[in-house]
């Protein structure tokens, strides 16, 4: 697999980018995650917003709505959401496939990355979790794990 780091995608903004731009020099761990605002997991944007505020870290959000439609909104609604609700401030990016065949190029990357339970492949639900060092090794979490268990 390549550095998932340099995988170039869509931000907010529709412009391409990648995780390292993103996080920049100071950031020495990535968590990148599947969101959706009308799932049983959203309360985990409070866990993950206070670990985008550790030393060394960025979270970066991808809303998606492939799990039961569970993030129907624009990019503005799930913004004001997130900030309303959450205070969330970790970047979210473009609105996301994460499995088929229209998949972003670094979700297909990550889902290559095994799990606690054995599970490598498609993401099963919102709220999956990957825990990315700067040497682009990747670590895969369930739905279930909370972020406050992932560093």
């Amino acid at each position: 697999m390549s550095n998932p780091l340099d995988i170039e995608f869509e931000d907010m903004n529709g412009t391409t980018t990648t995780l390292r731009a993103i996080g920049g020099d100071s950031t020495s761990t990535w968590v990148v995650v599947n969101v959706a605002s009308a799932c049983g997991f959203t309360r985990q944007y409070e866990g993950l917003q206070t670990l985008s505020t550790q030393d060394g870290v960025t979270v970066v959000g991808f809303p998606c709505n492939q799990f039961g439609a569970q993030e129907p909104g624009t990019h503005e609604e799930i913004c004001s959401f997130t900030d309303a609700k959450f205070s969330v401030t970790f970047p979210l990016m473009a609105k996301t496939d994460v499995k088929g065949d229209e998949a972003a190029s670094l979700f297909n990357a990550l889902s290559m990355a095994t799990d606690a339970g054995g599970h490598t492949g498609d993401i099963r639900w919102n709220f999956e979790k990957f825990v990315i060092n700067s040497n682009g090794a990747v670590a895969r979490f369930g739905s279930k794990d909370e972020p406050e268990d992932l560093l």
